[in-house]
């Protein structure tokens, strides 16, 4: 599987520190854009709608896209992983922050939705968002 990490985890020795000592395999890809969201920096960077941000794929194994799911805080709402399109047409996964949960203000915010997780997923459904690669 392949994941878009755009804050921490693009750095080599931060994905070691978190991954490499446990179970779970994972290989950083290429350099990647996602279009169709920003960044939005606070104490931890989340992502808002329009734009663009750089970052970088990592291939994980499910075991260690489940040590990214507790790390970024999923099962607390932190953050809520979803997959976002690549131009190849598979599926990437991202993490994305509620702004609320990690008392951040955007600028452009989410629309409504019964939930974080589905403003989100409703805001990727109806645009071009999507991961390409930097070569």
């Amino acid at each position: 599987m392949r994941v878009f990490v755009y804050g921490t985890l693009t750095d080599p020795d931060q994905t070691a520190t978190l991954l490499e000592d446990g179970p779970g395999e994972y290989e950083f890809g290429s350099t990647a854009v996602l279009e169709g969201v920003h960044r939005v920096d606070g104490h931890y960077p989340t992502l808002a709608p329009g734009g663009s941000v750089e970052g970088r794929l990592l291939v994980v194994d499910e075991t260690a896209l489940e040590r990214l799911d507790q790390y970024e805080g999923v099962d607390r709402g932190l953050y809520t992983r979803v997959a976002v399109s690549q131009t190849d047409q598979q599926p990437v996964w991202t993490y994305v922050g509620d702004p609320e949960r990690l008392d951040v203000d955007l600028d452009t915010p989410w629309p409504d939705g019964p939930s974080f997780r589905a403003s989100v997923r409703s805001y990727l459904d109806r645009t071009e968002t999507a991961v390409r690669t930097i070569e």
